[in-house]
């Protein structure tokens, strides 16, 4: 047996023998992995291996920097029976607010490219929240959207795409999501809408799924040495948007990090403690994100 795959059968053994809680079906819409530009805990193809162990229906790709729809491609043929999907973060690296990379993306080969994620790290608000001096990416001016914000909507309105805030404040978040939904984006997503430097209150969550956005809550908030909340918070933020408008995700492949069914099965595991039923859980990990990909 090689080092890999001794690698992924004990991953597998011991998240059955630990957790105990079936993936069968879940879609983790937050995914990183390796290559990047990042460090990573485990390549794309591995990991699509040891979900596809799990029962898991699909992934999602996700990186900082450059699409990962040509990625994408690549594990779907490399790890057949199970649905990868890719994406675009319009950081600076692929020229920001960039409406002709998006067009490249819809073009790749096998058109897994499904998300757009508004700027991430090169976002205004992740540059201004860290207090770095150096060059960001706007999505709004003085309360408006910038007109290539716009475009970019149009973009994934046009081509059926899923629309992520990123890194946005809570007052760009809502304006992204309310403009979505007047242009007609079908599929739209709060990313992390907890989490710094997002931080958006629970009125500003209920607000964006009362406009139609899925709300995201991801098990790498909960972990490391200084977890930014823990299990009751997130609790009583789903429980106020209702689980119609949540999503499940775990935002893993930090090294140092559980690998992304072990933190999925870890963060189903402390919301069944906290009350929340299988369909629940069930609602949130497998209907919604399928929803939110247009697969349902």
């Amino acid at each position: 047996m090689g080092k890999t795959n001794a690698l992924l059968l004990g991953a597998l053994l011991a998240a059955r023998a630990v957790c105990g809680q079936s993936l069968e079906g879940v879609i983790d819409i937050h995914v990183h992995s390796a290559p990047d530009s990042t460090p990573r805990s485990i390549d794309a193809i591995d990991l699509a291996r040891l979900a596809k162990a799990r029962g898991m229906r699909g992934l999602v790709l996700k990186n900082h920097y450059e699409s990962t729809a040509a990625l994408a491609y690549v594990v779907r043929k490399e790890v057949p029976g199970i649905e990868i999907f890719g994406g675009i973060d319009l950081n600076r690296s692929v020229g920001g607010i960039n409406p002709a990379a998006i067009e490249r993306m819809v073009l790749m080969q096998g058109g897994w490219g499904r998300v757009i994620w508004m700027p991430t790290f090169d976002n205004e608000n992740q540059v201004r929240y860290s207090k770095e001096n150096r060059p960001f990416v706007a999505v709004s001016r003085e309360g408006h959207l910038l007109p290539e914000v716009q475009e970019v909507i149009a973009l994934a309105a046009k081509h059926t795409l899923t629309l992520e805030t990123g890194h946005s404040s809570p007052e760009d978040g809502l304006l992204l999501v309310k403009e979505a939904r007047r242009q007609g984006v079908q599929h739209v997503v709060v990313t992390h809408a907890m989490q710094a430097p997002v931080k958006m209150s629970i009125p500003q969550m209920r607000e964006a799924a009362e406009a139609g956005a899925y709300i995201e809550f991801v098990y790498g908030g909960l972990i490391g040495r200084n977890p930014e909340f823990r299990i009751g918070d997130f609790t009583q933020a789903i429980r106020a948007v209702t689980p119609e408008w949540c999503i499940l995700a775990s935002d893993l492949g930090q090294p140092g990090n559980p690998l992304h069914p072990d933190g999925l099965a870890a963060f189903f595991a402390a919301l069944r403690k906290e009350g929340f039923s299988q369909a629940e859980i069930d609602l949130m990990s497998k209907t919604n994100p399928a929803r939110a990909l247009g697969l349902e």
